[in-house]
């Protein structure tokens, strides 16, 4: 029985055009699954599916997911997370634990800083809205600079980030962003490629990063992350969310949080 499944022009040219119409016509595709996003059942003869390809530099695992959680995509993974990516999609994932900062080199100014990403919720208007909040270890250089301030905040805002003056405010969408989620884990922060191209990482976690059930559920359901970013010493690792609220309205208070809302999901 054919399936409700989308094939992005990404995935059918890396699997091929034989392969991809079998999957289309259900030769190859399973009736029930786990969505790879959300983690949540969903069938394929009732309701849109999207494929997507987790390609690693020699393997590459084809899972699927509700079309309303992600688009049909291409994902790229480290060789040596793969395996971890199919005990994932089969469901023999190892018992979820509370979020954990992540991080990935950028250049600074005379020493080698790391973005540490850590996710947490936020409250809103009486609404709990997923969260991620960005803060590098050092103090981030203008690209071709070798000495300076800490410009961290201004590239952030020539990117269409804005000044945060209170965190109790949905901070405004940005065009061509996105937060990329996949495998129940978060992979990347994307930015628009230049020339129009395909987006690419601003930031990528060395390790997928674990979240809590009740982040994804709030991404799920808002499909919006909101991202808010700091300079080095600002936030800091705040062992609970009521004290990373604290953290990010004195960052606030002293013009030194941008944010921005992100869609949940890449292209």
């Amino acid at each position: 029985m054919p399936r409700m499944l989308d094939v992005s022009e990404d995935v059918r040219a890396e699997i091929g055009d034989e392969e991809a119409d079998r999957l289309l016509a259900g030769e190859n595709a399973p009736g029930s699954y786990d969505c790879t996003s959300c983690r949540t059942p969903g069938d394929s003869e009732q309701e849109r599916t999207s494929t997507v390809l987790f390609v690693g530099e020699e393997t590459a695992v084809l899972a699927f997911a509700h079309a309303t959680c992600i688009p049909s995509q291409v994902v790229k993974v480290a060789e040596e997370h793969l395996q971890g990516a199919v005990r994932s999609i089969t469901g023999q994932h190892s018992q979820e634990r509370p979020a954990a900062p992540a991080t990935t080199a950028v250049p600074t100014t005379g020493e080698q800083a790391v973005l540490g990403v850590t996710s947490g919720l936020v409250l809103i208007d009486n609404e709990l809205h997923p969260a991620l909040v960005v803060e590098p270890t050092a103090p981030i250089a203008r690209p071709g600079r070798t000495s300076g301030g800490d410009e961290f905040l201004p590239l952030l805002i020539e990117q269409g980030f804005l000044p945060v003056s209170n965190v109790s405010e949905k901070p405004s969408p940005l065009p061509g962003w996105s937060v990329l989620l996949a495998m129940g884990q978060l992979h990347a922060i994307l930015q628009p490629g230049t020339g129009g191209g395909s987006p690419v990482a601003w930031w990528q976690a060395h390790q997928p990063l674990q979240v809590t059930e009740g982040w994804r559920a709030a991404a799920n359901k808002s499909h919006t992350v909101l991202v808010f970013a700091a300079p080095v010493g600002s936030i800091g690792q705040q062992p609970r969310e009521d004290l990373l609220r604290d953290a990010l309205e004195k960052a606030a208070a002293d013009g030194r949080l941008v944010a921005a809302a992100l869609p949940l999901a890449g292209t």
